[in-house]
């Protein structure tokens, strides 16, 4: 498309509405034109940073408008692959959040779509962009620890989780597919080795009120050996921390802020660096620039710059989470996932 403004509208507006709302704001070359809910008060809050917006109550009806360059898909997860194909089909760019979809035929679906079509299909994968997953992935790089071969990731505690979709696993996918959408991704970010097998586990023992495992563990280990691991929890009563991870120099551990409680997971991990001769430092945040995956949008659709993230790494994680999911079932029995490399 010629360089211009890209015209955005967004497809429902909650906590992570708002977040891209702010950041299309603030971003050269993206506009707000339209958003859709069907809760007028979060309507209303978003047209307070964007007035000009037009609002709809029926996603249809904007998707139809003619308006928009670009959706930005923010529904629960098991209407994304709906939301996005329709968006598709009306040649509308798509930003969908995460996960891309419950299954890895669904994703292959978009992806065939878009590039069918001519069209950007991108997973925001918010937390590939995280102050301390940042400076940890620059640490690895450099190779002061070496080369990674074991790495541990944690998200939780112990607490009544909410009654909100995210609970819910036929809406969400399970409580592999809630926080792993996130920390999946970095893992793989971090050991693009080729995946061997995945064993996933779900414990359910404590909180009735809601269908998410109250506990789920998720073990990927690759062809050259090495191992990551993925834990979510509601049910651990000492935490581990965020990141453990081990190289042949080092290794860096990421502990939760104890100023965090209680929402320890929305401020970055206090990351350490050890070394194999027993010296450590603490390291100090290396951020991005603010709203730098909005930034790429326009880069990409303007310029046909390539994008940190692209939909075949959001499709492999959904891949490796359905394959830890079937692996539960059969008591964390190994299962190939099936990964694309292209």
């Amino acid at each position: 498309m010629a360089k211009s403004t890209i015209r955005v509208g967004l497809l429902a507006y909650g906590a992570i509405g708002h977040e891209h709302n702010q950041a299309v704001r603030n971003t050269v070359g993206l506009e707000l034109l339209a958003v859709c809910d069907t809760n007028p008060e979060r309507v209303v809050a978003a047209l307070e940073l964007a007035p000009r917006a037009t609002a709809f109550s029926n996603a249809s009806e904007m998707l139809d408008s003619g308006i928009l360059d670009l959706v930005v898909i923010s529904t629960p997860p098991n209407s994304h692959y709906e939301w996005a194909k329709e968006s598709l089909l009306r040649g509308i760019h798509v930003v969908i959040e995460k996960p891309m979809a419950l299954t890895a035929d669904q994703c292959d679906e978009l992806i065939s779509l878009a590039s069918e079509k001519n069209l950007m299909l991108v997973v925001y994968q918010n937390r590939r962009f995280d102050d301390d997953f940042v400076t940890m992935r620059n640490i690895i790089r450099s190779g002061e620890i070496g080369d990674v071969y074991h790495y541990d990731s944690f998200v939780g505690g112990y607490s009544r989780p909410c009654d909100y979709w995210h609970s819910n696993a036929q809406v969400s996918g399970g409580a592999i597919f809630d926080w792993g959408s996130h920390l999946i991704d970095q893992i793989l970010n971090i050991m693009p080795d080729e995946v061997a097998h995945v064993s996933g586990q779900n414990h359910k023992r404590v909180w009735d009120h809601i269908t998410n495992a109250d506990h789920a563990h998720v073990t990927m280990t690759f062809t050259s050996g090495k191992q990551a691991t993925f834990v979510h929890s509601d049910l651990a009563a000492a935490r581990k921390p965020k990141f453990y991870v081990l190289g042949t120099e080092g290794a860096i551990i990421g502990n939760w802020d104890p100023a965090g409680e209680p929402a320890v997971a929305d401020l970055p991990a206090i990351l350490s660096v050890h070394h194999s001769d027993g010296t450590s430092r603490t390291a100090p945040l290396q951020p991005l620039e603010p709203h730098e995956f909005h930034r790429s949008i326009v880069e990409y659709l303007n310029n046909g710059t390539p994008m940190e993230v692209n939909a075949l790494q959001s499709r492999n994680v959904v891949a490796i989470m359905q394959a830890a999911e079937e692996s539960a079932v059969q008591n964390a029995m190994p299962v190939i996932p099936a990964i694309r490399r292209s």
